[in-house]
């Protein structure tokens, strides 16, 4: 006798109780696409420093949406989906390059830096024969085109014209932040690298905007006193809960005592490279560790003296790409560089203190494998999306959830 098909329950409570059918549902993703990432948000493209050059180009992605962003001859910066309106084959096949044009490979339809339809392979036929019909207008046929800004050296784009300016999006809080970090200078890519992370993308949305797991989960950090709750920061959030920053402070006393007893001190724990943690207060302002996000996949780091975007999309119910980019500043010095260059081994895939971020999700997909109608509990610091002066908080899971589900209507 078949089993019964599994009713998905509802998600009828509060953004306290995030229910686990959430992350598995794949009819949740397709409304996610449709909703979300086509929908009134700014999804990040590229860096504007990817593409200096007239010519230049990346693929991307919006959610699962293929998309291209080129210099146009102008200057200006388009986007277009990376599907060539014939048949739907793509039209850019490797993560950028240089062109004059773009053809598609399949059927030689040629397009321009815009996405616009420049001309039809055999499109008058051979010999007088076949070809297109007479009142076929290339200009009513191409891929979708995208609204596009920048902030900071940074690259966004959205398909809604509903979407409110970059600046309002954000808020003024985290802009300022942004500001400090990418504001005022060009950015320089100095390492980049893809992991594949064993979970829902939402999952990870989580992560970044849980602002009190670092100093538990890594335990690098805590070891060795670069993100404690007890050293000074706190949390930013946006109006709506979009968007968010965590701060950590270098500490203003050496002594700390808040965490003795707990698992991720250890006093055994030596570095034969000290230098590792020799940092500089670049921007004058103590931070040690800062995360930005901008919904709904963009995050900006500082850790130290190396910054980073991470860009994470998802790839099916359970999987996620998460995109690292190591940045500098194009004047830094060769000391500032070679600093930078050597903190880059805090983060990414192996990263000292971010190493445990890679396998995190895997085991919640893990253990809530059979609890599809149980809920995750969202209480730390209150019930509401506000600014605290607090990292014991999940005030910015609760803004992302609040914002998600304004925008897919679950």
């Amino acid at each position: 006798m078949p089993h019964d098909t599994p009713v998905l329950p509802s998600w009828t409570s509060e953004t306290t109780r995030v229910p686990f059918w959430i992350y598995k549902d794949a009819a949740a993703l397709e409304t996610e696409q449709k909703r979300l990432f086509e929908g009134p948000v700014w999804n990040y493209l590229c860096l504007e420093c990817e593409i200096p050059e007239t010519g230049d180009w990346r693929a991307t992605y919006l959610g699962e949406m293929p998309v291209v962003v080129a210099r146009d001859h102008d200057g200006t910066i388009a986007a277009f989906e990376n599907r060539c309106a014939h048949r739907g084959a793509l039209i850019c096949l490797d993560d950028g390059g240089n062109a004059k044009e773009f053809h598609c490979i399949y059927h030689a339809w040629r397009y321009n830096l815009r996405g616009d339809l420049q001309s039809i392979a055999f499109q008058r036929g051979v010999n007088g024969k076949g070809g297109m019909p007479p009142d076929f207008k290339m200009s009513g046929h191409g891929p979708r085109k995208l609204r596009v800004t920048t902030l900071f050296g940074i690259v966004f784009g959205t398909l809604s014209f509903d979407t409110p300016d970059i600046e309002t999006f954000i808020g003024p809080d985290v802009l300022r932040r942004l500001g400090v970090a990418a504001g005022g200078k060009k950015l320089e890519i100095i390492g980049r690298c893809t992991e594949v992370l064993p979970n829902n993308w939402k999952m990870y949305a989580e992560n970044v905007r849980d602002t009190y797991h670092a100093s538990l989960l890594h335990l690098f950090f805590a070891t060795f006193k670069l993100n404690r709750l007890s050293q000074g920061g706190g949390t930013e959030i946006n109006e709506d809960g979009s968007c968010h920053v965590s701060t950590t402070l270098a500490p203003e006393q050496e002594e700390d005592r808040a965490y003795d007893g707990l698992r991720s001190v250890d006093d055994d724990f030596r570095l034969n490279d000290p230098s590792l943690l020799d940092a500089v207060d670049e921007h004058g302002d103590r931070v040690r560790q800062q995360i930005m996000s901008v919904f709904p996949t963009f995050v900006m780091q500082r850790t130290q003296n190396v910054m980073a975007v991470r860009h994470f999309l998802p790839r099916g119910p359970d999987k996620t790409d998460l995109h690292w980019i190591f940045l500098g500043y194009a004047d830094d010095t060769p000391d500032l560089r070679t600093r930078r260059l050597r903190q880059i081994n805090l983060s990414g895939p192996a990263g000292y203190v971010s190493l445990e971020d890679g396998c995190i999700g895997g085991f919640v997909e893990r253990g809530a494998a059979a609890a599809r109608d149980k809920t995750s509990i969202v209480e730390m610091g209150g019930l509401g999306i506000e600014s605290q002066d607090t990292r014991a908080t999940e005030a910015a899971i609760r803004g992302f959830w609040r914002v998600w589900r304004g925008l897919t209507g679950i």
